[in-house]
Formats: C-alpha cells, sequence, structure tokens
C-alpha cells in the first residue's frame, strides 16, 4: 500500500472514531454540497471557544470539497459495516 493512501486511511479511521468529529465532518460535506460552507466558515471564525490554528484547519478542510467527498463515502460506507 501507498504511504500516502495509509496516512489518509488513518486520518479517514480517526474521524469516524470519534462521534463529534464524525459529525463535524459529515456536517461539512452537507454544507459543501449544498453550496453553504460559507455559512459553516463564519460561525467558525466567531466560535470563541476554538484557537486560531484549528480554525485555520476547519476553514481549509471545510472548502476541500474533494476531502470532504471522501471522507463523507468513508464514514457511511464503514457506519454500514459497523
Amino acid at each position: 500500500m501507498h504511504p500516502l493512501w495509509l496516512n489518509d486511511i488513518e486520518s479517514l479511521e480517526a474521524i469516524s472514531q470519534n462521534e463529534e468529529t464524525r459529525r463535524i465532518f459529515l456536517r461539512m460535506a452537507s454544507l459543501s454540497q449544498t453550496g453553504r460552507t460559507s455559512s459553516f466558515v463564519v460561525e467558525v471564525a466567531l466560535d470563541r471557544d476554538l484557537d486560531a490554528v484549528t480554525k485555520g484547519r476547519l476553514v481549509e478542510l471545510a472548502q476541500d470539497e474533494s476531502f470532504l467527498l471522501a471522507v463523507e463515502e468513508y464514514l457511511v460506507r464503514t457506519h454500514r459495516l459497523h
């Protein structure tokens, strides 16, 4: 297996193992598919509980449509298996 894919699979699995993280990524994927990512970005920017680094990472991930599609597919498929 290619090392880059192994890292991707490990990341996807880590997302799937944490219910809150899983919920956030599924929400970002849904917003991305419906063209409402900007509302999530504004919400993240206004969140006082998040530090600047976390905000930056969330915004970057929220704007990566291909990654969010891959995450959603992985989460849906693995959820059916468990």
